[in-house]
């Protein structure tokens, strides 16, 4: 059976594509595709709304799932996950891209598609390249790992806290708070948002035992991280992570990054990464080993 280009269909795809970068994982400073939290967070995440999920497209050969075409927040944008060295497969997804996909984006304020291509692609970058993209440094995406074989610093939580995973304290009120202000939303914490954080929590491969929180004297969230096990791939994806702004600059969310990488080692990971080059991180041992540029056409 050829190489063939199909809508992707959730309830029948989600698995299998999960699966399909599970399988392309390939240890090492460069990651092929995603790893496989990010595409189960970016379904439980509530921008998925914001998404025509149905325009996502999904590359076979066989019947099998050799790549996937899709936004992730905004339609505007898009990443491409292929198995490593098919040309062919990166064209069918670029023309499916073109086709289908692209958006408004708020950031350029016009229609576009922007395509998210990594460093070490240099097969769809020269397809993005003959077809008019041209790469930018805007917006770019760092890519840092640590190694887990070597011991894990022991968190250092400051007087007036204490650290407790979700398994053993968790309010979604104050799950919801932590992240709403810890991400500098405007406004006062919306109630409404407190169903998709119990969503997020529903999600295959969330465990509550590997999500942190510091608690303040007060009782409050002061800061979450974060964590996702591949058991298969022995990887752990640091994601999300946020302190809030009344409880910065006192370690409390190093503290809570460095108990998710203790507990994810202790769980079989070897390495974690995290989407961010910020020096939050970089000061913890992470470093830079790859970079994802936006692509524009125009």
């Amino acid at each position: 059976m050829p190489l063939a280009m199909r809508p992707y269909r959730p309830a029948e795809d989600f698995v299998p594509v999960g699966r399909f970068l599970v399988e392309t994982y390939e240890p090492g400073s460069t990651l092929v595709n995603w790893l496989q939290p990010r595409w189960e967070y970016m379904h439980a995440h509530s921008n998925i709304g914001s998404i025509a999920v149905g325009a996502i497209g999904v590359a076979t050969d066989g019947g099998e799932i050799v790549g996937v075409v899709h936004p992730e927040h905004t339609m505007a944008f898009v990443y491409f996950q292929a198995v490593p060295g098919a040309r062919e497969v990166r064209a069918a997804l670029l023309d499916w891209a073109e086709a289908r996909l692209g958006g408004w984006s708020r950031t350029y304020d016009r229609h576009l598609l922007g395509c998210y291509i990594d460093d070490h692609d240099v097969e769809l970058q020269e397809l993005a390249g003959g077809r008019g993209f041209a790469a930018t440094d805007e917006h770019a995406e760092d890519h840092a790992r640590v190694a887990l074989t070597a011991q894990v610093p022991e968190p250092r939580i400051p007087t007036g806290y204490a650290l407790h995973s979700l398994a053993e304290s968790n309010d979604l009120s104050e799950v919801h708070r932590v992240l709403w202000r810890g991400f500098d939303h405007d406004g006062p914490v919306p109630e409404s948002g407190i169903a998709a954080r119990q969503v997020m929590q529903e999600t295959p491969g969330f465990r509550k035992d590997l999500n942190v929180v510091a608690v303040a004297a007060d009782g409050h969230y002061a800061a979450y991280a974060g964590m996702w096990l591949v058991s298969d791939n022995h990887v752990g994806y640091v994601e999300p992570v946020a302190t809030d702004p009344d409880h910065r600059r006192r370690g409390v969310g190093r503290a809570a990054v460095l108990e998710t990488l203790r507990r994810v080692r202790d769980q079989g990971a070897d390495v974690a990464w995290v989407g961010s080059g910020q020096a939050f991180y970089t000061a913890m041992g992470f470093r830079i080993t790859c970079r994802t540029r936006l692509w524009l056409k125009g």
